[in-house]
């Protein structure tokens, strides 16, 4: 069974009786399998694939997600927008607890994760300037406004390691940057995407201020508002999936082109076999 659309986000953001004819799918790729089976099922016209990226039950760390396997996974799938949903926690008095953010875009702290597809003999420099699709993000901001959400279109979102939250340090100086939110999923799941020319856009919902405010951040609280948002998350996936089209007119949707710089016939064969969902059209 394909997906044109999939969800990446915790097993609470998804609810499976709004699709017919599900199923689970297991799938194993070349970088491993990925966080658990995805959920497949039709929604009217639409297929859509649901991906928990933590694993049932929230089993795997940030820093030890295997993006490469869940994003190829979905590549396989024929999945061709990623709607991610993520926990963050805000950097700006303005972008309270319970808001919204679709933020447009990423500053990478992490320093642990593999973030690229392309190894092994195969070089890609894909354009990444803006690295959510904008497309979507402004379709998500909009359906998220008019259900009456307090969302906010645009920002940029800092992504660190964890599992750990940040220092007072930390969060003053990166409040001090000018960034908007921070997390700990966003990458390398955008750059992934964005090299399986998938488009990839984020359902960013604030959990608490950073430890920069006051108020101190205690998993209580994040869980506490994270199991709050994930409804919200789900009254917006209902209303959004209908209006996606699977036509596309965009960066994401020929990244490659062009970006490749390895000489074909310099391509070790089975690099060119374990990549084959993602350059079979180029090389």
């Amino acid at each position: 069974m394909q997906a044109d659309i999939a969800v990446i986000g915790g097993t609470g953001v998804y609810d499976t009786a709004m699709l017919d004819n599900v199923q689970e799918v297991e799938i194993d790729t070349p970088f491993g399998k990925p966080s658990d089976a995805i959920t497949i099922g039709s929604f009217g016209e639409i297929n859509v694939a649901f991906l928990p990226r933590h694993g049932k039950g929230h089993r795997i760390s940030p820093s030890k997600l295997n993006s490469r396997a869940n994003i190829l996974a979905l590549k396989k799938l024929g999945v061709k927008r990623i709607i991610s949903a993520s926990a963050v926690g805000s950097l700006k008095l303005e972008h309270a607890p319970l808001d919204i953010v679709i933020p447009d875009q990423i500053y990478d702290r992490t320093r642990m994760r593999d973030s690229t597809f392309f190894e092994d003999g195969i070089v890609a420099h894909i354009g990444f300037a803006d690295p959510f699709c904008p497309d979507m993000s402004s379709m998500i901001a909009r359906i998220t406004r008019k259900l009456g959400y307090s969302v906010h279109e645009k920002g940029t979102y800092v992504c660190m390691e964890g599992p750990q939250f940040s220092t007072r340090a930390e969060s003053r100086v990166y409040q001090a940057l000018g960034f908007d939110i921070i997390g700990m999923t966003a990458l390398p799941e955008a750059k992934l995407a964005r090299e399986a020319e998938i488009c990839y856009s984020m359902i960013a919902t604030v959990t608490d201020y950073d430890v920069w405010h006051e108020t101190d951040v205690n998993i209580e609280t994040v869980i506490s508002n994270a199991m709050k948002n994930e409804d919200a998350v789900r009254k917006i996936i209902k209303e959004i999936i209908p209006r996606i089209s699977v036509e596309r007119n965009c960066v994401c949707s020929n990244a490659l082109a062009g970006a490749i710089v390895t000489a074909p016939d310099k391509i070790p064969f089975e690099t060119k076999r374990k990549l084959a969902d993602l350059v079979g059209k180029y090389i």
